[in-house]
């Protein structure tokens, strides 16, 4: 098959979760003999190379910007794959759910990915989140197939929207520690510090966290990787607020660095709100975390409940008190890294959802129904 994957930064342009998703999807495919074409921001790339481990980049211009920069790039994206010979077009992200339109209007097959629950998110408000529900609402009309990460968000789409949809998590892998003596960059200690990764936006709760960790009782520091790439009133307020335990080290983009801070942190804490099966909360339990997460109905999903995780709700003293709780009594701790690799396993392994998404693109290029059991 020919195959088109839309929507993300690029590849191997590694930024986020639907960049990660992308880069291990596209080259699986390619690796079982499929022709991948990953659309990719052009500006975001100094060289830009035809291949990239047997994946074709396709390098698109857009409008840099922090609100038209994926529109525009998407727009320009649909247009040009429409006119060229692929069998099925993806596309990521439920913002590009206008496009579509396009897309089915000169024949293509097409499936998207349609992540979390972007109308809801508190950086988007008044347009921007009446916006993003009616792309939301538009993917689920114009595209041939919808797909979901977790069954919670397939629920919602068929509540909200009465779609149907595919249900295809993310992945990850069981990874160890191999150079924990990597932490000594930031004057860290294997256990000596609790781990949050993610963009310092309001969903992601880095704001609750810093304070309620401040209230703690523990001598262990506070690590928060992210940011976010412009200059926001939000981010800079967590950061002023923390006290001078927290450690703020940005974006970390090495691999081999960002391991070592999961498996060696004494819990991973993750406070993301409106997604469905997040990378980061993947990556803890493939690392071997102690996962202390925000409840949502995500988070229980993807940690079979209290089996892999522990929760705290963002009311009043309610996390400093887990924190200092889990602080006192390492037992726990241990019980639930010992565990935490087997869900990967068991359930978020990226040749199966591979397999899944290769089923999915073969029916939609035989123009089969994509919903058939």
């Amino acid at each position: 098959m020919r195959i088109a994957i839309l929507g993300s930064r690029g590849f191997p342009y590694v930024y986020s979760g639907y960049e990660t998703f992308v880069a291990e999807l596209s080259t699986r495919l390619a690796q079982r003999g499929h022709e991948v074409h990953v659309y990719c921001h052009r500006g975001l790339f100094k060289d830009r190379p035809r291949q990239f481990q047997a994946v074709h980049l396709v390098y698109v211009p857009a409008v840099e910007s922090k609100i038209m920069s994926q529109f525009s790039h998407s727009l320009l994206s649909s247009f040009h794959v429409g006119l060229r010979g692929m069998d099925v077009v993806f596309f990521v992200n439920s913002a590009n759910g206008p496009f579509g339109v396009i897309t089915r209007t000169l024949g293509k097959r097409t499936a998207i990915n349609v992540d979390g629950l972007e109308w809801l998110r508190p950086k988007w408000k008044g347009a921007g989140a009446r916006y993003f529900k009616a792309a939301s609402y538009l993917s689920t009309r114009w595209f041939d197939a919808v797909v979901t990460d977790s069954s919670e968000m397939a629920a919602i789409y068929q509540r909200v929207f009465g779609s149907p949809s595919v249900t295809i998590s993310y992945g990850a892998y069981p990874e160890q520690s191999s150079r924990p003596e990597l932490l000594s960059h930031f004057g860290l200690e294997p256990d000596g510090y609790y781990l949050v990764v993610g963009r310092l936006i309001p969903d992601n709760n880095a704001e609750v966290i810093v304070r309620e960790y401040g209230q703690a009782v523990t001598k262990r520091k506070l690590v928060v990787v992210g940011d976010v790439p412009y200059r926001d009133r939000y981010a800079e307020r967590v950061k002023q607020n923390a006290n001078d335990r927290v450690v703020f080290p940005g974006y970390v983009r090495d691999p081999d660095v960002l391991r070592e801070l999961y498996c060696n942190s004494y819990v991973y804490i993750h406070g993301h709100e409106f997604g469905g099966t997040n990378p980061t909360l993947l990556k803890g339990l493939g690392c071997g975390c102690c996962i202390l997460a925000l409840e949502t109905p995500f988070a229980r999903e993807v940690l079979a409940g209290d089996r892999h995780g522990i929760y705290f709700a963002k009311d009043h003293g309610d996390l400093a008190g887990r924190i200092s709780t889990l602080d006192r009594d390492r037992s726990v701790v241990v019980a639930k890294r010992a565990i935490a690799r087997e869900r990967v396993l068991a359930a978020y392994d990226w040749q199966h959802i591979t397999d899944q998404y290769e089923v999915l693109f073969e029916r939609l290029a035989r123009r089969s129904d994509p919903y058939a059991p």
